[in-house]
């Protein structure tokens, strides 16, 4: 098969937070058409255990560790250059000569795969500009920037807001310099293209995400029953991610007193690895449960009365909107979280933004059996019609040929 070389900021593998169910799905999609030639950094030790898994959907790889304390000091190089400070952090020599010695000894490799802006560095040089050059941005992440600049003072503020700038002018000339620049949605990518010169922006496509619809099935038998007594609503997410402990923090702040008030009975189960000291006080609230990493989310997603994803940083899609749908289960979501996603009628009616809303919306849910249900059916079928990996990912046969 023909050699296609796909770096990636972070291993792809397992699948178990955003950016990795989207790099490892389109990973295996490409291993059907082409052999793989993977670069990647791990920073998170837990992921090495799986460095053979990997492997058999590569032909090579170059795996390497990313140290965050040494990777935050490269970064702050970035106020001396005028840089991004996510350019730096994952600039390594190893990966450059890595990419040479691909590149050099394969005649025949004139195809890449880019998975985020931060490796788009790896191909600058102008001597592998004979190399078609895909770049997937997911979303436009230079405006998380800006919305995490926003809640900020001082200082950070300025440092935030100076990455939000920097990066987007590093992303547009990424779209200039490559063939194809992707994103999750078309909203994402129609709002990076009112920001690139006509030229560049038919460059821009949207290729969205999909979901494992045999692994989050809500008849899979392998499934383990949560050992808990109903109602439970769940969040599941990386709990070391920004957005995700944002949203947390202001659901139980902003909602859960209330709602554990009108419901004394309810449990809130905080899914996900890596939980900040500020998630893990949120366990010290009556019916909060923090659970830190867990084997399989689906045990907490299939024992919940309804999922919640009260996202109030976001970009692109939500792949744990996604996966609570494939499981038949309702969400109470924000507009931020439901966006770029297809959602039922019926869903939509339960995309709240404040917290009296939010608290109704689950409170409505919890309460009437069948609607709540019906809700679930509707998204089910949703993702069964509209989100499987191996047709969302098809647009990928053509934009890497032109």
């Amino acid at each position: 098969m023909e050699p296609l070389l796909f770096l990636c900021h972070r291993i792809p593998f397992p699948p178990n937070k955003g950016d990795k169910i989207r790099s490892f799905n389109i990973l295996k999609y490409l291993s059907q058409s082409y052999d793989i030639y993977l670069g990647a950094f791990v920073d998170d030790e837990d992921d090495w255990q799986y460095l053979e898994e990997l492997k058999k959907y590569c032909k090579s790889t170059c795996i390497l560790p990313l140290h965050k304390k040494r990777a935050t000091l490269k970064g702050c190089t970035s106020f001396l250059t005028g840089e991004p400070i996510t350019k730096p952090y994952y600039s390594d020599w190893q990966m450059k000569a890595w990419v040479e010695q691909v590149i050099s000894s394969h005649i025949e490799l004139n195809k890449a795969f880019i998975y985020s802006s931060s490796m788009a560095q790896y191909l600058e040089l102008p001597r592998y500009n004979f190399v078609t050059k895909v770049i997937d941005f997911v979303d436009v992440d230079s405006d998380k920037w800006r919305q995490y600049a926003e809640g900020k003072k001082g200082l950070m503020r300025w440092v935030y807001h100076r990455e939000y700038k920097k990066l987007a002018r590093y992303e547009k000339a990424i779209c200039a310099h490559f063939q194809a620049s992707v994103f999750v949605s078309e909203d994402e990518a129609d709002h990076f293209k009112q920001q690139q010169d006509a030229a560049h922006a038919e460059k821009v496509y949207a290729v969205r995400n999909g979901v494992d619809s045999d692994y989050f099935n809500p008849g899979a038998t392998d499934i383990i029953p949560l050992q808990s007594q109903p109602p439970s609503i769940c969040f599941t997410g990386a709990m070391d991610y920004w957005a995700n402990v944002d949203a947390v923090v202001w659901f139980c702040e902003t909602v859960w007193p209330q709602l554990k008030k009108q419901i004394p009975e309810l449990t809130f189960y905080i899914v996900g690895g890596n939980p900040t000291e500020q998630v893990k006080s949120l366990a010290l609230l009556n019916g909060v449960n923090v659970t830190g990493r867990v084997a399989d989310v689906r045990p907490y997603i299939k024992a919940a009365t309804l999922v919640v994803a009260p996202m109030r940083i976001a970009r692109g899609i939500q792949n744990k909107v996604l996966e609570a749908m494939a499981m038949a289960k309702s969400v109470v979501m924000t507009s931020m979280a439901a966006e770029g996603i297809e959602l039922p009628s019926l869903q939509q009616q339960y995309v709240k933004d404040s917290p009296e809303e939010t608290l109704l919306a689950i409170q409505s849910l919890i309460s009437d059996k069948t609607t709540n249900t019906k809700v679930g059916e509707l998204n089910l079928e949703m993702i069964q019609s509209h989100y499987q990996w191996q047709a969302v990912l098809k647009p990928f046969d053509e934009i890497l040929i032109e």
